[in-house]
């Protein structure tokens, strides 16, 4: 039997980092979906990849860009009036990195 990619501690990381809440009784389930999908990328790692190009897309495409025309921004006030707190000419928002649970192991 292949060696496990992925093992609960691993996805219990990864949710906290995602910031998900998933329940203890489902993890079990979310670590064999994940291990299925890294299983699966080995074995796309095992397909002869030489002498194809890489591409970035599976048909031809052509960005079709507008020229840069300078404009007057907007007036900070106006765009302020629809914050609900600011500080100073910045929008005001909630911290959401750094906070207790983020430094905990």
């Amino acid at each position: 039997m292949p060696q496990a990619h992925i093992n609960l501690d691993q996805v219990r990381h990864v949710a906290k980092l995602a910031r998900l809440a998933i329940p203890e009784e489902r993890l079990p389930d979310f670590t064999a979906k994940l291990e299925s999908i890294l299983t699966y990328v080995d074995l796309l790692s095992e397909v002869d990849v030489s002498g194809i190009e890489p591409t970035s897309h599976a048909i031809p495409m052509t960005n079709v860009l507008r020229d840069d025309v300078v404009k007057p921004s907007l007036v900070t006030d106006d765009v302020l009036r629809n914050s609900p707190a600011t500080d100073g000419p910045f929008f005001k928002v909630p911290k959401v990195i750094g906070g207790d649970e983020d430094s905990a192991g």
